[in-house]
C-alpha cells in the first residue's frame, strides 16, 4: 500500500461510519479522495453468475471449505477485487450504495432522476435492508434496464473471516458468516432480478482475502472503486464534483443514493453531464 493511501484512510474512516451509521442531519464534511485502482479486470469478459451455483459452491460447501483458514491480506485493495475495468475509449462506471439500516433506507430521488433524465448508466449496489424496507422502489429498479442491481450484503458488515473491524464496524466473524452476510441477499436479489446479481460490495468496501475467495466462489465479483467520489456521502457539492474531474477511463466511482441531504445529488449534476461533455461515456460493469 502506498504512502499516499495511507496518507488518506484517517479521513475516509470517518466518512464511512458517517455514510452508513445512523443519520442524526448533522453532517460531517470529509475531504474526497482519488484512490489508486488495484486490480484492473475486463469487466465485459466476466462470465453471469449460473442460475445455481455447483454443488461445490453450494453455500454450506464454500463455509465448509474455508473453515480455519487465517487470511493474509486486508483492506479495500487486493488480487480479485475490481477496481477498474478495462476501458475501451473514454468509458468509466458510476456506482452507488443504498447501505440500508437505520437512518440509510431514504432514497435520492433527484439523483436517481438525474441519471433517468440523461441516460446515464448506473450499477446500484442495494443492501438487503434496503431493498426490504422500499421493495417497491427496488422492483422498480430492477424493471429499469438503466440500472443494474447488485449486492452489498445483508447487514453491512466488513467481510472477514475473523471479525476484523473497518471504521469500528465490526467484520462478520466466520467463513460461515460471511457466507450468510453473502448469500442472503444474493438470494434477496435473485427473486427480485429474475437472476443472480453479479457483483458484491461489502460494507465498508473491506475485505480480507478468504472473503474474497469466499464471494467468488459464490457466484458473485467484489467489487471496490477508484474514486471515491462522496465520502459515505459527506461530501459537499462541491468536493463531489471535483472527485469526479479526476475519472480516467476505466474507473469506478463510488457514491451513495440514501442521503437526500447530502451534497451527492448536486455533485453529481454538476459532473456528469460536464464528463459527457468531456468524451467520457458511461458503462454498467
Amino acid at each position: 500500500m502506498s504512502r499516499r493511501r495511507l496518507i488518506g484512510f484517517g479521513t475516509a474512516a470517518a466518512a464511512f461510519v458517517a455514510g452508513c451509521g445512523t443519520d442524526n442531519g448533522k453532517t460531517t464534511v470529509a475531504q474526497p479522495r482519488t484512490t489508486t485502482a488495484a486490480t484492473a479486470v475486463d469487466v465485459q469478459a466476466i462470465p453471469k453468475a449460473p442460475q445455481q451455483a455447483p454443488a461445490a459452491n453450494a453455500p454450506a460447501a464454500v463455509a465448509a471449505r474455508h473453515a480455519g483458514a487465517q487470511p493474509q491480506q486486508w483492506g479495500m485493495e487486493m488480487d480479485g477485487i475490481t477496481s477498474t475495468f478495462a476501458a475501451t475509449g473514454k468509458q468509466m462506471a458510476v456506482t452507488f450504495d443504498a447501505c440500508g439500516g437505520p437512518g440509510n433506507n431514504d432514497i435520492d430521488e433527484v439523483l436517481l432522476n438525474l441519471l433517468i433524465s440523461q441516460q446515464i448508466p448506473a450499477t446500484l449496489f442495494l443492501n438487503k435492508r434496503w431493498i426490504d424496507a422500499n421493495p417497491g422502489r427496488a422492483a422498480q429498479l430492477a424493471a429499469n434496464p438503466l440500472f443494474e442491481l447488485a449486492n452489498h450484503g445483508v447487514a453491512h458488515k466488513p467481510l472477514s473471516v475473523t471479525g476484523r473491524a473497518a471504521y469500528d464496524i465490526a467484520g462478520t466473524g466466520s467463513p460461515q458468516e460471511a457466507v450468510d452476510e453473502v448469500w442472503a441477499n444474493h438470494e434477496r436479489l435473485t427473486t427480485l432480478l429474475g437472476k443472480p446479481p453479479r457483483f458484491f460490495r461489502a460494507g465498508t468496501a473491506h475485505y480480507d482475502d478468504v472473503a474474497v475467495s469466499i464471494v467468488n466462489e459464490l457466484g458473485e465479483r467484489p467489487v471496490g472503486f477508484s474514486i471515491n467520489a462522496d465520502y459515505g456521502a459527506t461530501a459537499s457539492a462541491a468536493q463531489v464534483q471535483n472527485a469526479m474531474k479526476a475519472a480516467q477511463p476505466g474507473a469506478i466511482s463510488l457514491a451513495h443514493m440514501h442521503r437526500p441531504n447530502s451534497g451527492t445529488a448536486a455533485g453529481m449534476t454538476a459532473a456528469l453531464p460536464a464528463l459527457r461533455a468531456a468524451g467520457f461515456t458511461f458503462v454498467h460493469l
